[in-house]
């Protein structure tokens, strides 16, 4: 079979400057739109997944496995823990042990004149920043107990919706009607903390009227999970359940599945729009190219060999749209802090996401050409050669 040159399709993707346009701009839209799909599922599940360590281990309430904000177990949990599973990590005699409220709760900067924001609130212990590496305060100091004050998490700015200067150090949020001062802030990049206020646990549970706690953090040395599981079931009078960090945002993730889904039905559906668009254009720019398409079978080219220039041609025009799209996506887009309902995910444009939007451009011109092309073929030679 012989083919029509590729230069002839490259030549004819620029000849109709409202085609060109239409086409460019259409392929960069659904680019784009795939390209911001991505990676907000991307960026989700690695917030989650990077927020575990396989050494940590979560002890909760029985019956609260999917939510730490509903589990409530007794203050004296971290003691009892401590002095009863060997094996448990420790640094200068201090058990990685660390027992937690997190709550979601309103707070309101200064600007504020209404209720204020639902902002995450965990209540910590010392021990925290052992079992929690991935915390690192870059500014001030850490809370003291007995003084209203918190630290402020990298993203909390963008999870309240506030400027990140009414959140600096030295200001203050309001919190059960007291005003707390932020004595400094913390970067626990790609993980869900990094949108949490953290302050004091004494000073929560007076906040919040409770002498509970959320969960107790352990992080295991020589022990195992197998250990801190045959705890839990042999002390029925606390009414714990042991979890892996790791196995815990896992249920997270799928928790989160089926909004994962809803945003790429959002996307495919735009993209439908997109892809009937183009199909507008291409039946447009073919159907004014009928004699032309007749021509080439006169010359002797096969109706199989008009198809895939023409397809070719469509394809030059969707890869130059996708590409502009995925230069675009990728400023808008990338490191874009976005709110979810356990904190802050921050939009990474990388790889898989880049795939994923220059394959939909792909597709668009691909899927966008063949039916017009189709459809014009179906004409005979004579019909088209007289075609106005």
């Amino acid at each position: 079979m012989r083919l029509i040159p590729f230069e002839y399709a490259v030549r004819n993707a620029s000849r109709s400057r409202p085609r060109l346009i239409a086409s460019l701009v259409a392929a960069a839209l659904v680019s784009m739109l795939a390209l911001a799909a991505a990676a907000f599922v991307g960026g989700m599940s690695r917030s989650l997944e990077h927020s575990s360590r396989p050494e940590n281990v979560i002890l909760l309430g029985a019956g609260s496995e999917e939510s730490l904000e509903r589990s409530q177990i007794g203050a004296n949990v971290a003691d009892v823990v401590a002095a009863s599973i060997p094996g448990i990590r420790a640094q200068l005699g201090t058990p990685f042990v660390s027992p937690e409220i997190l709550l979601s709760l309103p707070l309101r900067t200064d600007r504020d004149a209404d209720a204020g924001c639902q902002s995450l609130l965990r209540g910590i212990t010392p021990a925290a920043f052992l079992v929690h590496p991935q915390v690192r305060i870059i500014e001030g100091r850490a809370p003291r107990p007995g003084h209203d004050e918190l630290i402020v998490g990298g993203s909390a700015p963008a999870r309240m919706n506030a400027p990140p200067e009414d959140l600096a150090v030295g200001r203050t949020v309001r919190l059960d009607n007291r005003n707390w001062t932020i004595v400094g802030r913390f970067a626990a990049p790609t993980t869900v903390m990094d949108a949490e206020f953290w302050c004091p646990l004494t000073d929560l549970q007076v906040a919040t009227k409770r002498d509970s706690v959320s969960c107790v953090v352990v992080t295991l040395d020589a022990a195992e999970f197998a250990d801190v599981d045959a705890f839990c079931k042999q002390r029925l009078d606390l009414e714990l359940v042991a979890i892996s960090e790791t196995e815990y945002f896992r249920r997270l993730v799928e928790f989160y599945a089926p909004v994962r889904a809803v945003v790429w039905a959002t996307a495919i559906l735009i993209g439908l729009g997109g892809l009937f668009g183009g199909l507008n254009t291409m039946y447009a720019a073919f159907v004014a190219r009928v004699r032309e398409i007749g021509t080439l079978q006169t010359l002797g080219f096969s109706r199989l060999a008009i198809v895939i220039n023409l397809v070719q041609e469509s394809i030059v025009l969707a890869a130059a749209g996708g590409l502009a799209g995925v230069a675009l996506g990728t400023t808008l887009f990338d490191g874009r802090a976005v709110r979810f309902s356990t904190g802050v995910l921050t939009l990474a444009v990388e790889g898989p996401a880049v795939a994923t939007a220059l394959v939909a451009a792909l597709l668009l011109g691909i899927i966008g050409a063949l039916p017009p092309a189709w459809r014009c073929l179906q004409l005979p030679i004579p019909a088209a050669l007289r075609a106005a």
